[in-house]
């Protein structure tokens, strides 16, 4: 590794030190910023590089620097992401993490870090959403948000407040792990054998289904909306679906999932999102590109 413009390989020794004490953070924000481990890690890379051709000696903190240049990329990124998904094919979803080694992903709670949480924040600007995830997941103060968004410490509490108010009206209260997996558990097998009134008993009345395959053959290209259309189809692909299926429950962004496989490839990761009423929205990620690095951490 270079040292870049400033110093010997004692100083750049701190710097690396610095930067992989910081670094669960870092990804941690870029992660729920962007919602792709994969583009999280570029964002953190863009940032490693950025610290060794930085001068470091007048930086006091270097974990808020570290964690201000990583916003401020992913703000960045997230405002020419919005572009390139509008061709996206078919719904976007976030891309899956394994939590089940670091349950709050590099913060101080596990807050922003649940797909539905990571799908509805796609609809906040990026700096609404940069202040919202630094205040809920990493606790940070108005006044240090307002410095890494560049705005007045009264406009960061607005940012936050309109958030939460967002977030509030489009998502009903979500149940507990053991309650999650329990209705997750129900809504397989009556997903599996394609029975409609066990379908009609755990979806609520407006539930969403969106399939994230990327342009792949199979996936529904538009979200399916209410609880006839959603159950007939469910039960419309069951019998050419699950037969083949093997089902691994796991763990994906804090909350119990199951990964599909056909012939030993990974085929979907199924997530849902569960209030008291049932499930509210059901997600499938299809798409390879987002499946293959889930799989890899799981089994690396």
């Amino acid at each position: 590794m270079r040292g870049g413009e400033n110093g010997d390989s004692g100083s750049l020794d701190q710097a690396t030190k610095d930067f992989l004490g910081a670094r669960p953070q870092l990804f941690g924000i870029a992660y729920r910023l962007v919602g792709s481990a994969v583009e999280a890690e570029d964002i953190v890379q863009e940032v490693w590089v950025r610290w060794q051709n930085t001068d470091r000696a007048g930086i006091r903190e270097p974990a808020a620097f570290l964690a201000t240049v990583t916003t401020r990329l992913a703000i960045n990124f997230t405002q020419s992401a919005r572009v390139r998904r509008e061709s996206y094919v078919g719904p976007w979803l976030p891309e899956p993490v394994d939590t089940s080694l670091d349950p709050q992903l590099g913060a101080e709670r596990a807050e922003a870090l649940d797909m539905a949480v990571l799908l509805l924040l796609e609809k906040l600007n990026p700096v609404e959403r940069a202040a919202y995830v630094l205040r809920e997941a990493f606790d940070y103060t108005y006044g240090r948000i307002a410095d890494i968004v560049e705005t007045s410490e009264a406009n960061a509490r607005q940012l936050v407040s309109r958030a939460r108010r967002r977030l509030a009206a489009e998502r009903r209260e979500p149940v507990d792990s053991a309650e999650h997996r329990r209705f997750l558990e129900v809504f397989l097998a009556a997903a599996q054998n394609g029975r409609l009134s066990a379908l009609e008993e755990v979806l609520t009345e407006d539930v969403v289904s969106y399939s994230d395959g990327g342009g792949i053959r199979g996936a529904s290209k538009i979200p399916v909306v209410g609880l006839p259309h959603v159950s007939r189809y469910l039960v419309a692909f069951a019998p050419r679906f699950w037969p083949q299926a093997e089902v691994r429950w796991v763990e994906a962004n804090g909350r119990p999932a199951v990964l599909i496989s056909a012939d030993g490839q990974a085929v979907a990761l199924l997530s849902v999102d569960v209030s008291a009423r049932g499930v509210e929205r059901i997600m499938w990620v299809m798409n390879p590109a987002k499946l293959a690095p889930y799989v890899a951490s799981l089994d690396g």
